[in-house]
């Protein structure tokens, strides 16, 4: 029975290692811009779009100047 167990936690803790190790190296790659407005209501850019390559520099710029 306890052999299940240690089984079943070694299973549960490499699905949950490789799950957290793709989705860092998939998603730390591509820049997103979240538009948060007064009413609650978001709107997500991703990258390469219109409205994200207009406003992605700006909020680098911005990050950048508050980092230092």
């Amino acid at each position: 029975m306890r052999r299940k167990w240690l089984a079943l936690l070694g299973f549960a803790t490499g699905a949950f290692a490789g799950t957290f190790l793709y989705r860092r190296s998939t998603g730390s790659r591509r820049s997103r811009l979240d538009v948060y407005f007064d009413d609650g209501s978001m709107v997500s850019f991703g990258e390469g779009s219109p409205e994200s390559d207009r406003l992605l520099p700006v909020a680098r710029r911005l990050v950048a100047s508050v980092r230092r």
